[in-house]
């Protein structure tokens, strides 16, 4: 289950939610809380995250600077990466994230396909790699979702006029 809380202004985003997973064969139960913020264009400009396992809770915290270069504070210090380019963040386990580019590039209004370096992360260990995540739109006349390749799935995505999840088969439906 994901809650998530938005404010905007213009394609500028300030979010603050929470993620609760159940134990499953591939994940042990958990909670992440997280702290997002975009600047004017939609780009990701700061991730907080902390996530509560029954064994330890962990600190995340990547910031990305006006060279486009992230700062990833974690549990084994700090550290300065590029990550291809990304100046968008996916956490798994959230819809929420996937429509930081959808958003960012109006794809819920036109029809149009883009790749973008993004930050994973993965959940719930923290762990971040870059990866290369595509969306499609066919269009706002067409009933066809947007569809997105990631790491971890292939999914067709149905998005409301702003850009936010309606549904993502398989993971979330909005309520």
């Amino acid at each position: 289950m994901e809650s998530v809380r938005v404010q905007l202004s213009g394609k500028r985003l300030k979010a603050n939610g929470r993620i609760v997973a159940a134990a499953a064969e591939t994940n042990p139960a958990f909670a992440a809380y997280y702290d997002l913020q975009t600047d004017g264009t939609g780009a990701t400009k700061r991730l907080g995250m902390t996530v509560t396992l029954t064994e330890r809770e962990r600190q995340l915290a990547v910031a990305r600077d006006e060279e486009n270069m992230w700062l990833v504070t974690d549990h084994q210090g700090e550290s300065r990466a590029a990550f291809d380019g990304a100046v968008d963040v996916d956490v798994v386990f959230s819809p929420f994230f996937n429509s930081l580019p959808i958003r960012r590039c109006g794809l819920m209004g036109r029809a149009d396909s883009i790749t973008v370096p993004t930050i994973y992360v993965r959940l719930p260990e923290m762990s971040i790699t870059s990866a290369m995540v595509s969306y499609s739109s066919s269009g706002p006349e067409t009933a066809d979702g947007i569809k997105v390749h990631s790491p971890v799935s292939e999914v067709t995505l149905t998005v409301d006029q702003d850009g936010f999840i309606v549904d993502y088969p398989g993971l979330a439906e909005r309520i």
